[in-house]
């Protein structure tokens, strides 16, 4: 049996294996996450709808034989389905819903072996780079209390910071994976478009903007995760490229001298804080150490003025849509969204079709125009700033703001270097880098051509052996 700081201690893989070896037990691993729900959570309200019931029934049944059978597991309160639960997606438009089925996705945590237990909290749909909304309250950065943990996966991401659990389910639709991570010291990896299914219940998010993975303390939970997901089902409109070998195979795998691009100017004009570029400054050195190449670009051929406005419409449109289609369900129109969701719908409602269509032209283009950038050969990844600055504090990138134009312009300079990535499809990932001079967490972000997540994996594992992060921990009882 093991301790408290044993299960603190270890990533999910490392959990797995003592139960393996009949060091502790899945019901064990559960009382040590819930206990830590209970001591952490009311300081950082990253944690809701416990299921402690179902999650003791799944390890009386029998748990599945896989690479993380009996360990703790969160899941996102966005779109992911688990029969007789309810599912909120962070709005009272969807409160009192409950799952009738499960995801593909929740079939799949399931034959890895997880023990689901609990929802992770999510802004209003996802919308916006924190996790806070009027139904649940505000969820807080366990490095300091008075900033956000990021979004949408920001529950996610203070959960797996506070210890709770060692990885938890995350999405990504304009940085939602990868902006938490930043936030909360934690590796993030946006899959290539395609590489999750989000069967049965979409065939794309975001006009295939969106995907679906998770926020970890090590690069190995998240790769054996990702082989744990990576199968299309028929009928899913995007199927990635396949892997080579599986994702976890990667770790140690020789990476190579690469040719790394930097670009230090983002999609709109958008000025760095010292955090950021100290960061970008100390991952140069890193992998200069690494014998890698990295060259300084002016600028991405993208258009970034024109894809802004092209990913603001899309998602709009998208917005109204399912608001719509909620409130026809419920057969009422009277239950309120918040304000900037309201905006959104309200300009998703408007929006002709051909401007729809030209902006899914033109994220097309820019995935085009990107994957010409590092396929001519003279680039192996691009390198980024990730947050433009230390994470903001509690209710800078809230839904409800005081002011819908200071929202637009916070918005747009938290997800300046992240949203493209969602565009072009390509994979991407937040490598934490020490802390700033506030002593919270700092990143950078590598994006890699579509469906090769095997190079990022394997520079993440070079960079993770020589300039661990495991010990940003923050200072929570």
């Amino acid at each position: 049996m093991i301790g408290i700081d044993d299960y603190t201690a270890r990533d999910a893989l490392g959990l797995a294996e003592l139960v393996s070896r009949g060091e502790t037990t899945p019901d064990e691993l559960l009382d040590h996450a819930l206990a830590l729900v209970a001591r952490r959570n009311p300081a950082i309200n990253a944690v809701i709808a416990l299921n402690e019931a179902d999650a003791r029934r799944q390890i009386d049944r029998g748990l599945p034989r896989g690479p993380f059978t009996g360990v703790p597991m969160l899941i996102k309160d966005l779109n992911a389905h688990i029969t007789g639960w309810p599912l909120t997606n962070g709005s009272r438009l969807f409160e009192g819903f409950v799952c009738d089925h499960d995801s593909v996705l929740i079939e799949r945590y399931r034959r890895a072996g997880f023990v689901l237990f609990g929802r992770t909290t999510s802004p209003e749909f996802g919308l916006t780079s924190t996790t806070e909304n009027v139904l649940d309250g505000k969820t807080r950065n366990p490095f300091d209390l008075t900033r956000t943990s990021g979004g949408s996966s920001g529950g996610a991401s203070a959960a797996v910071a506070a210890g709770i659990v060692p990885l938890a389910h995350a999405s990504d639709g304009g940085g939602s994976i990868r902006i938490p991570a930043a936030c909360c010291g934690l590796f993030g990896l946006k899959p290539s478009r395609g590489r999750i299914s989000m069967a049965p219940d979409a065939g794309e998010g975001w006009g295939g903007m969106s995907t679906v993975h998770a926020v970890s303390r090590s690069v190995r939970d998240s790769a054996a995760l990702l082989d744990a997901t990576d199968a299309p089902v028929p009928g899913d409109p995007y199927v990635a490229p396949t892997s080579r070998r599986p994702s976890l195979y990667e770790i140690g795998v020789p990476v190579g001298r690469l040719r790394i691009a930097l670009c230090l100017r983002a999609m709109n004009p958008t000025e760095l804080g010292a955090p950021a570029l100290d960061a970008i400054a100390h991952m140069k050195a890193v992998l200069a150490d690494l014998g890698h190449e990295v060259i300084e670009v002016g600028s991405l051929p993208v258009d970034g003025p024109a894809l802004s406005i092209a990913q603001q419409g899309v998602i709009a449109a998208n917005v109204a849509r399912v608001i719509d289609l909620r409130r026809k369900a419920m057969g009422r129109d009277d239950v309120p969204v918040e304000t900037v969701t309201a905006f959104l719908a309200e300009g998703g409602r408007s929006l002709p079709v051909t401007a729809y269509l030209d902006g899914i032209a033109a994220v097309h283009q820019a995935g085009r125009q990107m994957a010409d950038f590092l396929d001519t050969g003279r680039f192996d990844l691009l390198l980024t700033p990730l947050l433009p600055d230390s994470p903001p504090e509690i209710g800078v990138l809230s839904l409800s703001p005081a002011d819908i134009g200071d929202y637009a312009a916070a918005i747009a300079r938290y997800t300046a270097y992240t949203g493209l990535q969602n565009m072009t499809g390509q994979p991407a990932m937040s490598i934490p880098v020490g802390r700033d001079a506030l002593g919270l967490p700092r990143a950078v972000q590598f994006a890699g051509r579509l469906g090769d997540e095997s190079l990022l994996i394997r520079l993440a594992a070079q960079i993770e052996k020589i300039a661990p992060w495991d010990d940003l921990r923050p200072p929570l009882g």
